[in-house]
């Protein structure tokens, strides 16, 4: 099949298949007589495979490694295992993240009342002192230098 195939079949764009032929996820596919590339269905499978790791946002090294036990090389069984652990450990880092991230917005949002005729929105102001309490904290700046 053609390289568009391929991409129809797998929904991934065809410069992300070149891509990853480039970085080794992919064999390099048959090339015709008239020089197109000729997929097989290993490639749609593997794909396939890299397509769904991809979509559990798993790095491109991670799946690698996890191609490799696929294609039974030799060690390679502890390393799924392993691959999928560190994947879960930063799946649970970025929930934490982000449940940290839902608690402060909360916050802010308590802030703020519908009455913004008569005062501004208490957002506003806690966004801005925050952003410069990180200006100050981290690069003194031209917000540092304005006494904020």
């Amino acid at each position: 099949m053609k390289i568009s195939d391929l991409s129809r079949a797998t929904g991934v764009e065809v410069e992300t298949i070149r891509y990853y032929e480039k970085a080794g996820l992919l064999p390099a596919p048959a090339r015709q007589a008239n020089g197109y590339r000729h997929y097989a269905q290993q490639h749609l499978q593997q794909l396939a495979f890299v397509r769904h790791c991809r979509a559990l946002d798993m790095p491109l090294a991670d799946i690698r490694s996890l191609l490799d036990v696929v294609d039974g090389q030799p060690g390679a069984g502890a390393t799924a295992e392993a691959v999928v652990t560190e994947q879960l450990q930063r799946v649970r880092a970025r929930l934490k993240s982000l449940r940290a991230l839902e608690r402060q917005l909360s916050q802010l949002r308590l802030r703020c009342d519908a009455d913004h005729d008569s005062h501004p929105c208490g957002i506003l102001d806690d966004l801005v002192a925050a952003a410069q309490g990180e200006a100050c904290a981290c690069h003194p700046g031209p917000m540092a230098a304005k006494g904020g």
